[in-house]
């Protein structure tokens, strides 16, 4: 072998070393960059995890699935930390509690002036929730008032990933409890979703009628969702994974059995993390 020959194959050696060692200290950047510095969470009572601090009747985002901080939920937020450490402490929530999708453009205003890189979206359970199936918000409607939403948030920060959650099956909630006394008699004292849990153990024909038409209701909310999100290329809704997800009665919170509980609120954070997350 002559002396070029191998000065030719060491030069190539050398070159496939060094090429390897860039690829590795390059490639964790590469990911890292790919994930959001910072995000917002918006929607309503859920996402503000109400009725899971210590005092009742109250928001507690530490417990939210989204951006909360309870090592015992695992949050979106959290698991992000864990893989990029530039979104420590950049964890905003806009979420309100009562609020409905036509409230919702005003949150993504909020996101949009804070220029987060991602938005988290779990809305529409108020609408279907009123007092009664004639005051729950007209499909068309709640389309429009999603759409109005998603143009702000593409046109307001347009590199910003939008991550949609289901609405999830709140039929659930009397299939679970209709026979408990305390969930019977609180969702009573406190009006609460009256257009599913009103008269909780009737067997009447219109009663199951009305509890059959609220669960289509939350089903073609779903579809909106599903249907506007996609128009959008940095959108992506879950599938219906929340919608999907079995709850138990762990997983709801005694004190009004309506809102989720810590445990529910993580399985919420690892239900959305497994379907629309990084």
């Amino acid at each position: 072998m002559t002396l070029r020959r191998t000065l030719t194959r060491a030069r190539v050696a050398i070159v496939a070393v060094l090429a390897a060692v860039l690829g590795a200290t390059t490639a964790p950047a590469a990911s890292a960059a790919s994930e959001p510095d910072s995000m917002d969470a918006l929607g309503d009572s859920i996402t503000r995890a109400f009725n899971t601090c210590f005092f009742a009747w109250t928001d507690c985002v530490a417990n939210s699935w989204s951006t909360g901080t309870n090592s015992d939920v695992d949050s979106y937020y959290s698991r992000l930390l864990a893989r990029n450490s530039g979104i420590e402490g950049n964890n905003d929530n806009d979420a309100s509690t009562g609020a409905v999708m036509a409230d919702l453009d005003n949150q993504a205003a909020d996101a949009v002036s804070r220029e987060v890189e991602l938005v988290t979206i779990l809305m529409g359970s108020n609408d279907a929730c009123t007092d009664t199936i004639e005051e729950m918000t007209d499909v068309d409607t709640f389309r429009n008032q999603f759409e109005t939403a998603m143009s702000r948030l593409d046109s307001g920060i347009p590199g910003a990933d939008i991550k949609v959650a289901s609405i999830p099956d709140i039929y659930q909630l009397w299939e679970l409890f209709h026979d408990n006394d305390d969930a019977v008699s609180t969702w009573d004292s406190y009006d609460i979703c009256q257009s599913l849990l009103k008269n909780p153990r009737s067997d009447d024909p219109a009663d199951v009628e009305r509890r059959e038409t609220f669960r289509q209701r939350v089903i073609d909310y779903n579809a909106e969702l599903e249907s506007v999100c996609a128009d959008y290329s940095r959108c992506e809704f879950d599938g219906n994974a929340v919608f999907g997800t079995t709850f138990e009665e762990r997983h709801v919170t005694t004190r009004d059995y309506f809102h989720p509980s810590v445990e529910g609120q993580a399985l919420l954070a690892e239900v959305t993390w497994q379907s629309i997350g990084y």
